[in-house]
């Protein structure tokens, strides 16, 4: 009996959906945990009986069974709620039952010895930018000047040594975590990457309330998306100074930024592989910049970053498929 695959995601992510859709095309059935429905759509059960171990998950709708016995690669895409039988849970029952849920749910994922992309171990590991910011230094990648505080003296001091101008991004969500509240209790829904200007610096105390992230700011020819997945490297162009709404920050949706397929010299493209997997990690979605000189500037990684759009508007990187056929693979290599 052939080994599985088992994803681990949520219902509406259209990644994954089309994953499974050219696995399919290759006759192997994944199985697929949704996050946002377990464990309210599943059954667990694991077990240790005279020094054995057995686990199995059943998808409550087709009564599917997997023993995790047969798993031989799992991709973890992104975290959701969990879903519970009763929906009337008093704050303190559901906050019990979250806790609860991921004891369970990791308490069997990391029994796995199988290929993963990415472990949670590896992916927590990975998240940290200013860990981030010295291992790319260490491993040979420029980086902008930066800082971390909560005192604005320090931050004035800075933007004086770096003798330019000065941004402000955020470290874990450019959202401001807007997905975190309803709706209504919603101030912002996010913010972009900000150049300081000198209205800001006058209210620059307001740091102390929480530690902020300023770099200098590096004048751009163009941004590179580089994804890594396994060993193949993919490199998408971004055309962000052709409008001034993406030059700042290519993530603005207002503006019509053109990406196109790009070559990596070769220094580069092992140094991103590399840079991925010194954290354990069989994916990474890296952000640079190439400075007018034509130097590459490392500005961080996204240990499960989206890569739909770029395939989208660059197809000739064929990034699903590349997916689809190493989890296949490497499933299908462990014993």
């Amino acid at each position: 009996m052939s080994n599985k695959v088992l994803i681990v995601t949520h219902s509406s992510d259209l990644h994954a959906d089309l994953v499974v859709e050219r696995m399919l095309a290759r006759d192997h059935q994944p199985f697929r945990i949704d996050l946002d429905a377990f464990p309210r759509d599943y059954q667990l059960s694991q077990t240790f009986v005279n020094g054995c171990m057995s686990t199995h998950v059943r998808r409550c709708p087709d009564g599917e069974w997997l023993d995790l016995a047969r798993v031989g690669a799992v991709w973890i895409r992104k975290a959701a709620n969990y879903a519970f039988l009763s929906e009337d849970l008093s704050p303190q029952e559901r906050a019990y039952a979250k806790l609860e849920t991921e004891q369970a749910l990791f308490g069997v994922l990391y029994t796995l010895d199988c290929y993963w992309m990415s472990h949670p171990a590896a992916l927590r590991a990975s998240q940290w930018k200013g860990e981030q910011l010295q291992r790319a230094m260490r491993m040979g990648f420029r980086i902008p000047a930066s800082i971390v505080t909560n005192c604005a003296e320090r931050v004035r001091a800075f933007r004086r040594a770096v003798k330019g101008q000065m941004i402000f991004k955020t470290m874990s969500t450019p959202t401001l975590a807007a997905e975190e509240v309803d709706g209504a209790e919603r101030i912002s829904d996010g913010v972009l990457t900000t150049l300081v200007d000198d209205a800001m610096m006058e209210n620059l105390d307001a740091v102390g309330e929480l530690t902020c992230h300023f770099q200098e700011y590096i004048p751009k020819q163009y941004e590179l998306r580089v994804t890594v997945i396994g060993e193949r490297v993919f490199a998408a162009r971004i055309h962000s100074q052709d409008d001034r709404r993406s030059a700042i920050d290519s993530r603005d949706m207002a503006a019509d930024v053109r990406y196109a397929a790009h070559v990596l010299p070769r220094e580069i493209e092992q140094r991103c592989r590399e840079f991925v997997h010194s954290y354990g990690l069989n994916y990474g979605a890296l952000d640079l910049i190439v400075t007018p000189e034509g130097e590459f500037v490392f500005l961080e990684n996204n240990p499960a970053g989206q890569f739909l759009y770029i395939e989208e508007l660059v197809p000739e990187l064929n990034m699903l498929d590349t997916i689809a056929t190493t989890l296949i693979k490497e499933a299908a290599c462990r014993k």
